[in-house]
């Protein structure tokens, strides 16, 4: 009986496209319940979101390969333009930052409203060097930290945001799956892009408003899951790397 429930379970298309995303935002509530604020503590306590977040990627690419029958990313065209929009929306996302430091450079004081337009500082954030007398393990966790944004994190969200809640919200009493992937409808457009921008931190909401229209855009163009997700991979891969050469680790 346990088998049959599991094998149920798998053949399940709408829990193997919500599945990942849920089991991986409640591993993001993790790192509060572990984390020790003492400096003089290990870095495993101190910052427990370096050892959480490469267990949540394999786990969520567990599950992944666990449900890889429900999962149709062909046709794989479409991909300069991905390439394209993905450029774009990152310069977009980091635009607001740059722009603080130009104001802050010209003296210009802080406005209250400066936090909703992403005109913030980035410093906070995931900073590997908080791994830097254990020189194997920050190796390993940037490797792992690149796996989940470029690879784990890509899937997960177009999994959800364009594979599944986009055409569900056409489908009205109809399967979900019998829509067209890249079927455009305004209502559609409306209820994922705003879920994609709620789903990020407040100082984020212009940035992701603007990346998910971006990719809206590409789905009903390419009609391809590939190149949103590809889209995606080569977006989180700049962003990383941004984030990684300036210090701006609130960027991931």
């Amino acid at each position: 009986m346990e088998g049959a429930g599991m094998m149920s379970l798998r053949s399940n298309a709408t829990l193997a496209h919500l599945l990942p995303l849920v089991v991986f935002m409640a591993f993001l509530t993790l790192p509060g319940w572990f984390r020790i604020e003492n400096p003089e503590l290990p870095w495993f306590q101190r910052a427990p979101e370096h050892w959480i977040y490469p267990i949540q990627t394999l786990v969520c690419a567990a599950i992944l390969w666990c449900f890889r029958r429900h999962y149709t990313l062909a046709p794989w065209r479409g991909l300069p333009l991905a390439s394209g929009l993905a450029v774009i929306g990152i310069v977009l996302w980091i635009a607001p930052s740059q722009l603080r430091e130009a104001l802050i450079a010209r003296a210009v004081e802080p406005a209250p409203w400066w936090d909703w337009l992403g005109i913030v500082e980035r410093k906070e954030g995931f900073d590997p060097g908080v791994l830097a007398a254990w020189p194997w393990w920050q190796k390993a966790g940037l490797c792992m930290r690149f796996v989940r944004m470029v690879l784990i994190v890509p899937l997960i969200e177009e999994l959800v945001w364009r594979g599944f809640l986009m055409r569900y919200v056409i489908a009205g009493d109809r399967p979900w799956r019998s829509i067209p992937f890249g079927t455009h409808d305004w209502r559609a457009y409306g209820i994922v892009t705003g879920m994609v921008t709620l789903a990020h931190n407040p100082e984020d909401y212009l940035a992701a408003f603007l990346w998910g229209s971006l990719v809206y855009y590409l789905a009903v163009r390419t009609r391809s899951l590939g190149a949103c997700v590809f889209m995606h991979a080569v977006g989180n891969l700049l962003l990383g790397l941004y984030a990684l050469i300036t210090r701006n680790y609130g960027f991931w």
